[in-house]
C-alpha cells in the first residue's frame, strides 16, 4: 500500500487542503515538506471552516502531523495558529504534532526585509505574501539561518547570530531601516521558545519507524508546480521547490518513500499576484468564475485572477513532477456555462508551441489556442458518485485527461469534505 504525495499542479489555490484532509482519513501520518505559512489550506467540515497556513491539514482529523525540515518556520505564527485552531475544538499536542529540529526560523527581520523589497521593486514586484518566506530560504542557503533546534541553545547562538546580523544589517542600511536590535531579538526568541520546543523531534526517526511498520504516509505540498523556483514562471515564483521530488528532501526520507504522486488541479485556472497568465479573463466571464469560486487568497485575502483551463501548463507540471493521477477540484463552479474553453497550445511570434517557454518575456507574449467545449446546465454540486455527473461534465473531464496525458483519480464537487468522487484510490494504486 503506497504512500501518497499531494502537490498543486497549477499556481496554488487548487484545493489541496480539502483533498489532504479527505485522504488523511486513510493515512497514518501527514507531512508538510516545503513552504511556510504562506500556504493557505481551507477545510470545510460541516458548519465549521478551518483555515490553515502552517499546520498540516491532517491535524483536523487528529492524524499524526509533521512539519518537515523543508519548511521555513515562523514560531510566532505557529503559536497563534495553534491557539486559533485549538480554540475551534481541535486537539493539538506533541502526541499528534511534531516539528523537525532542522527547520529554519522565520524571524521578524525576514518579514521586514520581504516588505521593504516589495515596496522598493516598483514594476518588478514579485507579489510575495510579505511573510518573510523568501528571505528565510535565502539565509538557509547562505548558511546563516537560525533553526528550530537553536531555540533549545539560545545561550550558544552568538556566533551564528553575528553572521546573520552582519548580512541583514547591511541590507537594512541600504533600505534605510535601523539595525536589528540584537538583544531584543534574543529576548523575543527566549519568550517564544517554550511554545515550540515541546513539539520538536528528530522527525526523520518518526518517519523511519512509520515506514518500517508499513504505515501510510501522506506528504502535503504547498503552493503549486507553476510557482516552483526551478520549474515555475520565474521570477514570479515561490522560494522553494514545489515538485514532488522535494517531499524526499523536505521530510528526511529517501525518494523511494514518496509513493503515488497526486496532482491537484482546478477545473479552470487561477493565480494570485504578479506574473504571466495566458488564459486570464479580464471580462465578465472571469469575474463570474471568481465570484462563483469565491476566489480570494486564504492567506492574503487578495482577489485571484481567473481564466480558462490551461492544459498545456498542467501537462507540463504533471511531467516535471511525475504526477500519476489528478484530483480535479471546483468542477461545480463551471455548472451553467453554455460554452467552456480549454487551452491546447500557444502561438508565439507566428510559431505554434506545445509547451510554456522559460523566458519571462516569451511567457508574457504567448497567445492561447482554444478548443471550445459544450457546457452543461445540470448541477454537479455535491455529487459523490461518477454516475451523478452530467454527461457533458464527464466528457469535459475525459478531454482534460487526454490533453494532460494523466488520469483523474478524484473529483471534488464542493468545499465540503465528503463531496468527493473517488475514481481510483491513490493509497491502493
Amino acid at each position: 500500500m503506497p504512500n501518497v504525495t499531494v502537490i498543486g499542479a497549477q499556481w496554488g489555490d487548487e484545493g489541496k487542503g480539502k483533498i489532504v484532509d479527505w485522504l488523511s482519513e486513510r493515512a497514518d501520518v501527514v507531512v508538510r515538506f516545503q513552504g511556510g505559512h504562506n500556504a493557505g489550506h481551507t477545510l470545510v467540515v460541516g458548519n465549521q471552516t478551518y483555515k490553515l497556513s502552517l499546520l498540516p491539514s491532517g491535524i483536523v482529523r487528529g492524524t499524526l502531523s509533521i512539519i518537515g525540515n523543508g519548511v521555513v518556520f515562523d514560531p510566532w505564527h505557529f503559536r497563534d495558529e495553534v491557539a486559533r485552531i485549538s480554540g475551534m475544538g481541535v486537539a493539538i499536542t506533541p502526541d499528534n504534532l511534531q516539528i523537525a529540529e532542522q527547520c529554519p526560523l522565520i524571524l521578524p527581520l525576514h518579514r521586514e526585509l520581504d516588505g521593504a523589497r516589495e515596496d522598493a521593486s516598483g514594476a518588478g514586484k514579485i507579489g510575495t505574501t510579505r511573510r518573510g518566506i523568501g528571505p528565510a530560504y535565502e539565509d538557509k542557503a547562505g548558511r546563516r539561518a537560525l533553526r528550530v533546534c537553536d531555540l533549545a541553545h539560545l545561550d550558544e547562538i552568538g556566533p551564528q547570530l553575528d553572521r546573520l546580523l552582519a548580512h541583514h544589517n547591511a541590507l537594512r542600511s541600504g533600505f534605510g531601516i535601523a539595525p536589528v536590535d540584537r538583544e531584543g531579538l534574543i529576548a523575543q526568541l527566549t519568550e517564544i521558545a517554550p511554545s515550540v520546543l515541546p513539539f520538536v523531534r528528530p522527525v526523520w526517526t518518526t518517519l523511519r519507524d512509520a515506514k518500517a511498520n508499513r504505515k501510510r504516509i501522506l506528504f502535503e505540498g504547498a503552493q503549486g508546480v507553476l510557482l516552483d523556483v526551478d520549474h515555475g514562471t520565474y521570477p514570479f515564483v515561490t522560494s522553494s521547490n514545489v515538485v514532488a521530488g522535494q517531499a524526499a528532501a523536505g521530510s528526511g526520507m529517501g525518494p523511494n518513500a514518496t509513493g503515488y504522486v497526486l496532482g491537484i488541479v482546478k477545473a479552470y485556472t487561477t493565480r494570485v499576484g504578479s506574473g504571466p497568465f495566458p488564459t486570464e479573463l479580464s471580462d465578465a466571464t472571469g469575474e463570474k468564475l471568481g465570484q462563483r469560486g469565491h476566489e480570494f487568497g486564504t492567506v492574503t485575502g487578495r482577489k485571484r485572477r481567473c481564466g480558462w483551463f490551461d492544459a498545456v501548463l498542467v501537462r507540463q507540471a504533471i511531467a516535471v513532477s511525475g504526477v500519476a493521477g489528478m484530483a480535479l477540484t471546483k468542477l461545480d463552479v463551471l455548472d451553467g456555462f453554455e460554452t467552456l474553453h480549454i487551452c491546447t497550445g500557444y502561438t508565439l511570434d507566428g510559431r505554434t508551441l506545445d509547451h510554456f517557454p522559460a523566458h519571462a518575456s516569451d511567457q508574457a507574449r504567448v497567445m492561447p489556442i482554444y478548443e471550445s467545449f459544450e457546457g452543461w446546465s445540470e448541477s454537479t454540486a455535491g455529487a459523490r458518485r461518477w454516475a451523478d455527473l452530467p454527461a457533458q461534465a464527464i466528457k469535459y473531464i475525459r478531454r482534460i485527461e487526454e490533453l494532460t496525458e494523466c488520469p483523474v483519480a478524484l473529483v471534488s464537487t464542493s468545499p465540503e469534505r465528503d463531496d468527493t468522487i473517488l475514481v481510483r484510490d491513490p493509497f491502493m494504486d
